[in-house]
């Protein structure tokens, strides 16, 4: 579960939520403990994201690099206009690009980590929920 979540959180085309159910319906681990080790990969996955967005900047405008200075500058201008909120939605498919715009822009660490947990938690909790019945 946890390579999986970790995976899913950077720019790997992994689906963490596809195990993450198929963990929870064969119910082998208490609920609490999938949901911990999920969220901890998940959000260590966006951790990376925003490592490799602090660095990003010095490599801005080499051949070799897979964005392009528009790209970079449009994901910026978002990023900066939504602020830091914006990392609530860390846990959706285009989230990737926030948790590293949000390197690149120096969000506070604490923030960051803060956002970003509360984002990726209760998506697990949400998905843990309508798995269970409990919603829907």
């Amino acid at each position: 579960m946890f390579a999986a979540a970790f995976g899913a959180a950077t720019i790997l085309p992994f689906q963490s939520e596809v195990v993450f159910v198929g963990l929870q319906l064969r119910g082998t681990q208490p609920l609490w403990l999938l949901l911990a080790v999920a969220s901890l990969g998940n959000v260590l996955g966006s951790v990376v994201n925003y490592l490799m967005g602090l660095g990003l900047e010095r490599f801005r405008g080499r051949r070799w690099f897979p964005v392009s200075d528009a790209q970079l500058d449009r994901a910026q201008d978002w990023y900066a206009r939504w602020g830091s909120w914006s990392l609530l939605l860390s846990w959706a498919p285009f989230g990737d690009a926030i948790t590293v715009a949000a390197g690149v822009l120096r969000t506070p660490w604490w923030l960051f980590l803060a956002l970003v947990t509360v984002a990726k938690t209760g998506r697990y909790a949400v998905l843990a929920a309508v798995t269970a019945g409990l919603i829907g």
